[in-house]
């Protein structure tokens, strides 16, 4: 038997996703990973590698080239493993350019300076920066229960632990 006989006979083995039960993921790189594809132009997911069994843990990984079909790797998308809610949820910075935090106690001026768009570069990346740490931190304690794992034509319904 030559070396390709010898990996063909052992290619099924470890190789089928629907193996496993359930999914550890640490709460930090599922937020990282979906605020780092909302903010950039490579793809950042979870990715969970072979051999497959009961119990996998998935990790964040960057990408721009889909190498799942070259690896046998499952790439999970960070908004599956949190409320749908909390993604529809997620800070722009076009939102905070309308909304200036009002310093004054007058409801009038609150809306009149609502009416206007801020034009301070600082205090729009100020109130989207403290609005984006607040949603990473409704994010992380978000995380949700199950999944679905989707590799080729295989899905499979999993649970996620949360790890760290």
């Amino acid at each position: 038997m030559d070396e390709d006989e010898t990996a063909d006979s052992s290619a099924g083995e470890g190789e089928d996703p629907t193996a496993i039960r359930s999914l550890a993921v640490s709460p930090e790189d599922v937020v990282d990973a979906f605020v780092y594809t909302r903010e950039n132009p490579g793809t950042a997911v979870l990715r969970v590698t072979p051999p497959f069994h009961g119990r996998m843990r998935a990790r964040l990984h960057v990408y721009r080239t889909d190498d799942t079909r070259a690896t046998g790797a499952v790439h999970c998308a960070p908004a599956d493993f949190l409320a749908d809610e909390l993604v529809d949820s997620y800070p722009t910075l076009e939102e905070h350019a309308g909304r200036p935090e009002a310093e004054t106690e007058s409801e009038s001026e609150i809306e009149d300076e609502r009416d206007e768009p801020d034009s301070d570069p600082d205090r729009i990346r100020e109130a989207y920066t403290a609005a984006l740490e607040a949603w990473r931190e409704r994010a992380r304690e978000s995380i949700v229960e199950s999944v679905v794992l989707e590799a080729g034509e295989c899905r499979t319904d999993v649970d996620v632990k949360r790890v760290g």
